[in-house]
């Protein structure tokens, strides 16, 4: 299994619609990916270390898929819808990374 993540770095300037995010971007995406979207996850950074310090990220999604292949075909043809949607969220350039998920566990 493979995880897609979708990290938007903290600013001062940093803007982020968490319900835009959650209500309308993900379920885009997942309507987009259909089955060869496993699952998501969306995260919602708060602090670093310290209760007082900025969290590195403000907000994350991880898509997880069972391989990077199957990823690319399906985001392949709504790559740029899913882009200009961005701007309906954040003003944040987000970072992305594929991961080899090496172990999952719930228990």
């Amino acid at each position: 299994m493979i995880k897609l993540s979708v990290m938007y770095p903290y600013s001062p300037e940093a803007h982020f619609d968490y319900d835009y995010y959650r209500d309308s971007h993900m379920p885009l995406l997942k309507q987009r990916l259909g089955e060869v979207c496993r699952y998501y996850t969306i995260d919602k950074g708060f602090n670093a270390v310290t209760p007082d310090s900025n969290p590195a990220f403000i907000a994350m999604c991880h898509v997880y898929c069972d391989s990077v292949e199957a990823l690319m075909t399906a985001i392949g043809p709504y790559a740029e819808e899913l882009a200009a949607d961005v701007a309906n969220f954040t003003n944040v350039t987000p970072i992305q990374q594929i991961s080899e998920v090496i172990i999952e566990k719930s228990k």
